[in-house]
């Protein structure tokens, strides 16, 4: 039996501190058997938001290893081969990216920011639940895809559909 070949995906968003971590996290801890999920910024933090960390840790998801970084990292000799990016926020998605190696196929899932949200921690908690729930549906039907039938275009268009398609459902 051969096994199965993992396919990396960069989750970016700009500063690489709340849904760009949650959707590494919970990529891996969800389909890491046939994915490797990696996240960036094009303007990273100083580290994950706090809120961020406290949900996973929550969901019994390791943290070991979560951090800020540069999206620059993926575009270097010798980094991972990235098969999918993913921009998760309006502002990363409108930023002029590096030249990914190996043109892997693209698509934005805006989330909305939690970071942002305003209130007491428990209305911070909340909307960190949200963006992760909003993103774990958007992995789970982008998991269930079959990627060694579609062609590279089409591909692409199904994963845009998926962040699309879910936003007009008023996700």
């Amino acid at each position: 039996m051969t096994e199965q070949r993992k396919y990396n995906v960069l989750f970016l968003c700009t500063h690489n501190s709340a849904r760009s971590i949650l959707a590494e996290a919970a990529l891996n801890a969800r389909a890491g058997n046939r994915f490797v999920g990696y996240s960036a910024g094009s303007h990273p933090g100083a580290g994950p938001n706090p809120f961020a960390l406290e949900l996973l840790r929550s969901l019994d998801i390791p943290t070991d290893g979560l951090h800020s970084k540069s999206w620059d990292e993926f575009a270097k000799d010798g980094a991972p081969k990235i098969d999918f990016v993913i921009t998760v926020c309006d502002d990363a998605a409108g930023e002029v990216c590096p030249i990914w190696p190996g043109h892997p196929a693209k698509a934005h899932w805006g989330v909305a920011d939690p970071s942002r949200a305003e209130g007491g921690d428990d209305e911070k908690r909340a909307a960190f639940h949200r963006a992760y729930a909003q993103l774990c549906r958007r992995i789970d039907m982008f998991t269930n895809l079959p990627l060694d039938n579609l062609e590279h275009g089409t591909l692409q268009h199904e994963m845009q559909n998926i962040g699309t398609s879910l936003r007009e459902k008023g996700e």
